[in-house]
């Protein structure tokens, strides 16, 4: 009886092992879906917003307003997270399914609860729960990455994982690389029809894309390409770096000359500064491979091919250098300057202007700050303010994505940091000035702790063991938390990469046991 009861139980726990593995294969198929899939989304909608502010300025005020990049990929994302979520308890509560037991998991559900009680004490609470209505990257967006990223820690995956991940990430690359390019050289595809409707499937009646907007890829502007196409780059040397097959490693390096020519076409400095800062670990991760020659090789391969693609770019647009190579060199080759005008006028001619007005009493005028782009192109005067504003709400902050609603606009100061007092700032330019703003201090430290243990954990294992996923998503990762500093977080870039985060860590909890 007893051999019997044996022999049932043996066959439920290896029903309870085949039952686990078939799901986590859903589960991975799902989380590329999101890494691959996630970013190419571009539909047009329209939604009623709801002001927190009395004021006749457009960009403040309420109304029906509409955004092309990121209300359907938020919404794509929250409708996988909970189909993932689901799937995920089911194996746990049916399957006999386990969860890694990490101090890691205390800081993400200490994030969680920071950005859940953020939202409720939000003074603008609507807003902090889903977001900007252009940028939809609040407490409900973050929720989802945090979740996406619990899940992938905790699942199994195949041998042949980290070639899907890089395969499903070509497609982005590609299509991205057509629009830019498209853009670049004058030819915006919104003004196709067939784009064009395809993009207004789900407007209603009567509605259309505001006049004068333009297709630059499928992320919402510059500066998100720029930094999105950097993590592109160091992800596909790197895999090209490490790769053994020679045939793959020729396609990775294709994809990351590629990723280039969108990072130098995005005109923004943010990917740059990445890939200079990133170039540095990818060097000693060549100096660790197996086949040094080969890896080196690669390298010289990616830079010599990305010479012509910057040349032929900067030609067409000085301003190609100017936001890349022009951060060190100042003087621009590409710059055409014009000749001088025999008629112009003679600048040895000093005007005296009046400083001083006089009435019953003689005043002076104020002095005005003098018009000047500040540090980092205005982000350090928009940093300023931003931790100004943590002040008066040190502990629970303002909620995710509200910046625009509490920012001090139009100070007279701002001439000498942005230029011009009367631009609207609807975001703080940094995802760690944005946790600092939004959750406050005790969600930013439970955000840096997870970043520091996602980021450390997986080196000490990958310069011990030289495993080859581990260096290209921990690359890959690195990048992302190295553009966050000049760029804000956006479902299109960061649900695809907590994902793979979450990989990472998985891979590196399975190589320590």
């Amino acid at each position: 009886m007893s051999k019997f009861y044996e022999k049932v139980a043996y066959r439920d726990v290896e029903e309870d092992i085949k039952s686990q593995k078939s799901v986590d294969k859903w589960i991975f198929r799902l989380l590329l879906v999101v890494i691959g899939f996630a970013p190419l989304i571009v539909m047009a909608s329209v939604k009623e917003v709801q002001t927190p502010l009395i004021t006749n300025v457009t960009a403040l005020t309420g109304g029906v307003k509409g955004d092309l990049f990121t209300h359907y990929k938020a919404l794509f994302v929250v409708g996988i997270t909970i189909i993932v979520a689901i799937i995920f308890m089911a194996k746990i509560l049916f399957m006999n399914g386990g969860i890694r037991k990490t101090k890691l998991n205390y800081a993400i559900g200490a994030f969680a609860f920071a950005i859940i009680l953020s939202t409720i004490f939000s003074p603008n609470i609507s807003i902090a729960l889903h977001g900007m209505y252009n940028q939809s990257d609040g407490a409900i967006s973050w929720l989802c990455y945090l979740s996406l990223f619990f899940i992938a820690m905790n699942i199994e995956y195949p041998k042949k994982a980290l070639n899907y991940i890089l395969y499903s990430l070509y497609p982005f690359v590609i299509i991205n690389l057509f629009i830019i390019t498209m853009n670049f050289y004058g030819h915006d595809l919104l003004q196709n029809s067939a784009i064009s409707k395809f993009v207004k499937l789900f407007l209603p009646e009567g509605a259309d894309i505001t006049e004068g907007s333009i297709l630059v890829g499928t992320l919402n502007q510059w500066n998100f390409m720029s930094g999105m196409f950097a993590i592109m780059i160091v992800m596909y040397l790197t895999a090209a770096v490490l790769e053994k097959n020679i045939g793959r490693a020729i396609g990775h390096l294709v994809i990351a000359v590629m990723s280039v020519a969108v990072m130098l076409m995005s005109i923004s400095t943010s990917g740059f500064l990445t890939v200079c800062v990133m170039m540095i670990v990818v060097l000693f991760v060549a100096f660790r491979s197996e086949k040094k020659a080969q890896s080196f090789a690669m390298i010289a391969v990616f830079l010599v091919a990305s010479a012509p693609v910057f040349h032929v770019l900067a030609s067409k647009d000085a301003r190609v250098w100017t936001e890349s190579v022009g951060f060190v060199i100042k003087s621009n080759p590409y710059t055409k300057e014009e000749p001088v005008s025999a008629t112009s006028i003679n600048t040895d001619v000093k005007f005296d202007w009046m400083t001083k007005a006089y009435a019953a009493e003689k005043f002076e005028l104020p002095v005005l700050p003098e018009r000047a782009i500040g540090a980092g192109t205005g982000r350090v005067y928009i940093w300023g303010k931003g931790l100004e504003l943590v002040k008066d709400r040190p502990f629970l902050g303002y909620g995710l994505d509200t910046f625009m609603y509490n920012f001090p606009h139009y100070n007279i100061d701002a001439r000498a940091g942005i230029f011009d007092e009367n631009t609207i700032i609807d975001k703080p330019h940094s995802m760690y000035v944005g946790w600092l703003y939004g959750t406050g201090i005790i969600g930013f430290l439970c955000g840096i702790i997870i970043l520091t243990f996602s980021l450390f954990s997986p080196l000490k294992i990958a310069i011990k063991s030289n495993h080859s996923m581990i260096w290209i998503l921990g690359i890959a990762w690195g990048a992302y938390l190295v553009q966050a500093l000049f760029n804000d977080s956006l479902p299109g870039i960061s649900a695809g990469m907590w994902v793979m985060a979450g990989i990472l860590l998985a891979t590196t909890f399975k190589k320590t046991t």
